[in-house]
């Protein structure tokens, strides 16, 4: 004899969701993960449906480390730090330890929510890191508030970042325009970590001034970033009749990698939307320390970021 069938929850598990006018975005239990970004019944995001999990980091959050980390092995003040290796056929970690850890929603209303999670000591990360996101509409758009607290009794090392997918309309993103405020990119090796650094100036990374994304390949960290007159930095991606976000991050962020989903599976979400993620670091800081953040135990640190739509 069977009993009544049990009802799943979502595999992104509980659903949050905030309105501020005609926006609408929604963030998971699971990873504190953005699904949805909407503004004017248009899709700003390349998101996920509720029935599906994040594939290729959509809307993740990266953390305590954002991007790569090689042979997932690094020292730190003493203490060794061994991660799983997954994305194994590079030999690297990737991408933090967060994503796929449950948040608890800590604060909610109409415009906002604010969720929480621990990272405990482990092989991976020795140290125990409290982490909070707030998510908030406005007339702006879309604001994205991180915290992070060393909560263990030694120093610990933080990077995060986030990988948000924009959009600029229908179809592929070859006929969108992008602009990202960039002196300089990151030369990265066959298994996507640095080994130098070089001027955009008169290569096809150049786009300080708005240009078409045409046939180019991106899945390249760019730093030495201008910002406005705020302090902020500015991705812009325009599609058709002007319509696109702008991606703003603080100046708590000094590398923005961006990719064009050239390698997705299945290939029919390539090159559907270009991750800009905003990161705090470069990829491999763990291992070189390059712009690592220091936590001494009890500090905290605090970043913000957003999207704007345009022409919606």
């Amino acid at each position: 004899m069977t009993g009544p069938a049990v009802q799943s929850p979502p595999p992104a598990g509980r659903q949050h969701e905030i309105r501020h006018g005609d926006q609408v975005a929604v963030v998971c239990e699971v990873g504190a993960t953005l699904r949805r970004y909407a503004a004017g019944g248009e899709e700003v995001l390349d998101g996920f449906d509720v029935a599906d999990r994040s594939t290729a980091g959509r809307g993740q959050i990266l953390a305590p480390w954002p991007n790569r980390l090689d042979g997932g092995r690094y020292t730190f003040e003493g203490r060794e730090g061994r991660a799983a290796l997954d994305e194994p056929e590079a030999g690297n970690a990737i991408h933090g330890l967060v994503r796929w850890l449950p948040w608890r929603a800590v604060s909610q209303d109409e415009h906002a929510v604010e969720l929480a999670c621990v990272v405990p000591p482990q092989p991976a990360y020795p140290w125990r890191l409290e982490l909070g996101v707030e998510y908030r509409l406005s007339d702006d758009g879309l604001a994205v508030s991180a915290r992070a607290m060393n909560a263990s009794d030694a120093a610990c090392p933080f990077g995060i970042g986030f990988h948000p997918y924009v959009r600029a309309g229908e179809g592929v993103v070859d006929t969108a325009t992008l602009a990202v405020p960039a002196g300089r990119r990151l030369v990265s090796d066959e298994r996507g970590l640095p080994v130098g650094d070089e001027t955009v100036a008169g290569t096809a990374f150049d786009f300080r001034e708005p240009r078409p994304i045409a046939d180019t390949k991106l899945d390249t960290a760019f730093t030495d970033l201008a910002v406005d007159t705020d302090g902020r930095a500015r991705v812009e991606v325009r599609g058709d009749a002007g319509r696109g976000v702008d991606l703003w991050a603080g100046p708590e962020f000094g590398y923005l990698m961006v990719y064009t989903g050239d390698t997705l599976d299945p290939e029919s979400r390539r090159r559907r939307g270009v991750a800009i993620e905003p990161m705090t670091c470069p990829p491999n800081a763990l291992r070189t320390g390059t712009d690592l953040i220091r936590l001494a135990p009890g500090e905290s640190w605090q970043g913000d970021w957003g999207i704007q739509p345009r022409g919606t």
